[in-house]
């Protein structure tokens, strides 16, 4: 049977009329009360060799005559770590600790009951994040804080940051709810640093004023002021590496104690001569029309039309639409000028209604895959499931039956992006994060690479030497053009860590090896613990949706994981007090312990010149040079020029944000200061 690939689309639109459309304060509709007004919204984003620390500093103003609770909602990128939420009331600070989320909202309660100041932030499912203040006087200002990690993949030598301020609107409950308020009346300020030790080519920051500089060593900076402006636009940063680099393993590792189990992180970005696919490809667009994709369907569709007018005569295409239930729109047809305009019109005339019977658009789909040709799927969806089957194992267990090759493309803040794990969790799949400041076409042109050329089966990733365990992170499977490994773990003691790729590779069998040295102890990297926990508690939380766990052993593993490394998530919160209030309900500090040994190392960082990561280069597993956006592609059209693909990859954003005067004003010390 051959290989098919799937090249999936999970939607939104800019133009939503949702009431739940962008980051901001939170009022209970119809309620008549008057919103919470946002005076300043600062960013401040230090990127170093691909790890992001975002901190943002807002202040509220409360125009009511009486106190009021502040709610503020914000959409926090997948697998990113929650690590501070901080209020300022007058003179009183109030920090965060991770707690039991139940006892963590009873607190809450009581303390605003009583007239105490208090704070609570939570994970909302996977759509946002919630912070709440409470009580905030009368015709007076909040200032709130909070600080976040996340990894960012190098895909095909191009980095990507997403600032997330849009929502999708797909969470029905809410918008019933809220109404929200997103206007900054005062200044709106960005400011981006961007280190690595790999030299970077150049940086874009599509749509927002002015260019980065870049300095003597190679790093490149960004800032931008506005006087005022809105939350509801993404903020994307694109930077590239430079062409010819290596292939590569890197390691990075956090040890605080020699008695005491530490982290590692490895980056495989491998260098492989992939061959390009001969012959003519399938093409079958999955496209949701349900009534969630109301305001979504337009820019969606048009995305896909655009994409039709990038096939080639050889190769065929068939559209297949679903709400309450699948039909197919246009059968399989030769990719001719003639049939690409005769469903383009039909494509734009699609109404949107109904409810979301995605079990339904997939299973049509998959019935007419040929299996002498090599198929890529196109869903257009939000994911937001309502009818027919709806458990995620279902899904697993469909895709299971098939050889494919899956793309996913995640777009949206708020779209449903655990069953895009699911779907890349059935297939060996690889899937990106696409913002509506993204362009599918521009999507679609950048994954042509990997569609149209072969990738390697079978991967395993062995770890062998020093003792290791709780590994996170795709270790077996395919691995595509461009695309990049990140894995984390346990090591209980120092010794030497041998890592070896196994794979299939044009039918044959291939090997990579490196070895690293685990050090004893190490405190350069202190945020691995949160990174790895994050994804460590996805994972655990992956295995229960698809019926691979027991829930309730997978729980208490995700819970405990959680309550050590000071992780918000679904059973957690983070409940803000002072140093009294934490002291009077026995709450350990936990919390503080990892912000001072972590900004301890980011100031260490800040002040010093870019270190590399340990990498194995004296002795390399890899022979081919590391993909880039000016390599060849093989079936993907030829070489791909960075600044076209970057203008095609992106939208003009509306809002603008600079320079970080205010953090100064805080009343903390920050290591980025």
């Amino acid at each position: 049977m051959k290989i098919h690939s799937w090249l999936i689309l999970a939607g939104w639109s800019l133009a939503s009329p949702l009431l739940l459309s962008a980051a901001g304060t939170l009022t209970p509709a119809g309620s008549g009360a008057q919103p919470l007004e946002i005076r300043q919204h600062a960013v401040k984003v230090v990127i170093n060799n691909g790890f992001a620390m975002t901190e943002v500093w807002q202040t509220f103003y409360n125009p009511s005559a009486q106190p009021v609770e502040g709610v503020y909602a914000f959409p926090l990128p997948p697998k990113s770590s929650l690590a501070d939420v901080q209020a300022i009331l007058g003179e009183k600070q109030l920090d965060g600790e991770v707690v039991e989320r139940g006892k963590a909202t009873q607190i809450y309660r009581d303390e605003t009951a009583a007239g105490r100041e208090a704070g609570l932030a939570t994970s909302e499912n996977y759509q946002r994040y919630e912070f709440r203040i409470a009580p905030i006087p009368a015709q007076s200002e909040v200032r709130l804080g909070f600080t976040y990690y996340e990894m960012l993949h190098d895909d095909t030598g191009v980095y990507r940051y997403l600032y997330p301020l849009e929502e999708g609107g797909t969470d029905e409950a809410a918008k019933s709810f809220w109404t929200v308020q997103d206007a900054v009346s005062g200044t709106v300020s960005l400011d981006i640093e961007v280190k690595s030790a790999w030299p970077v080519a150049d940086m874009r920051i599509p749509g927002l004023p002015g260019q980065p500089t870049q300095d003597a060593d190679g790093n490149f900076h960004y800032t931008t002021t506005a006087p005022s402006g809105k939350l509801d636009k993404d903020i994307v940063v694109y930077y590239r590496l430079k062409e010819n680099l290596p292939g590569r393993i890197e390691l990075l590792t956090q040890k605080a104690d020699a008695t005491k189990p530490g982290k590692f992180m490895l980056v495989l970005t491998p260098g492989l001569d992939l061959k390009p696919l001969t012959g003519g490809s399938d093409y079958l667009f999955i496209l949701d029309t349900s009534g969630s994709m109301a305001g979504k369907l337009a820019t969606l569709t048009d995305g896909v039309v655009r994409a039709l007018g990038q096939l080639r005569p050889q190769d065929r295409f068939r559209v297949v639409q679903f709400n309450s239930n699948a039909a197919e729109v246009f059968p399989w047809t030769a990719a001719s000028p003639e049939n690409v305009q005769r469903a383009t019109g039909i494509i734009r005339g699609l109404p949107s209604n109904g409810s979301t019977n995605l079990y339904d658009g997939l299973q049509l789909g998959l019935s007419s895959l040929d299996a002498d040709r090599v198929a890529s799927v196109i869903l257009v969806t939000d994911g937001v499931t309502n009818t027919g089957i709806v458990e995620p194992k279902q899904f697993y267990q469909l895709l299971q039956k098939y050889d494919i090759r899956l793309f996913g493309f995640l777009l949206g803040n708020s779209s449903n992006w655990p069953i895009m794990e699911d779907l890349c969790a059935a297939t060996g799949g690889y899937y990106a994060s696409v913002s509506n400041a993204d362009d599918i076409l521009g999507q679609i042109i950048l994954a042509k690479s990997k569609i149209t050329t072969e990738s390697m089966h079978g991967a395993k990733l062995i770890l062998g030497g020093a003792r290791t365990s709780r590994l996170t992170g795709k270790t077996n499977g395919k691995i595509y053009h461009g695309e990049q490994w990140i894995v984390f773990g346990d090591y209980q003691e120092a010794g030497e860590l041998k890592v070896t790729l196994d794979a299939k590779l044009s039918g044959a069998d291939k090997t990579y090896t490196a070895t690293f040295a685990l050090p004893v102890t190490d405190t350069d990297n202190p945020e691995l613990d949160r990174l790895w926990a994050i994804r460590y508690i996805n994972d655990l939380d992956q295995q229960k949706r698809l019926g691979l766990s027991d829930p309730k052993e997978a729980d208490d593993a995700a819970l405990q994981v959680a309550l050590e490394y000071q992780i918000v998530m679904d059973q957690t919160a983070m409940l803000l007090l002072d140093d009294a209030r934490f002291q009077q309900h026995g709450i350990d500090r936990k919390n503080q312990t990892r912000l001072a040994a972590e900004r301890t190392a980011q100031a260490t960082r800040a002040a010093a010149p870019v270190v590399a990561p340990r990498n194995d280069q004296q002795a390399p597993a890899f022979t081919q040079p590391a993909p880039s956006t000016h390599s060849s592609g093989g079936g993907g059209g030829g070489a791909l020029d960075w600044r076209a693909t970057a203008l095609i990859l992106t939208a003009v954003l509306a809002l603008t944000l600079a320079k970080r005067h205010a953090m100064s004003k805080q009343p903390r010390t920050t290591p980025t200061e």
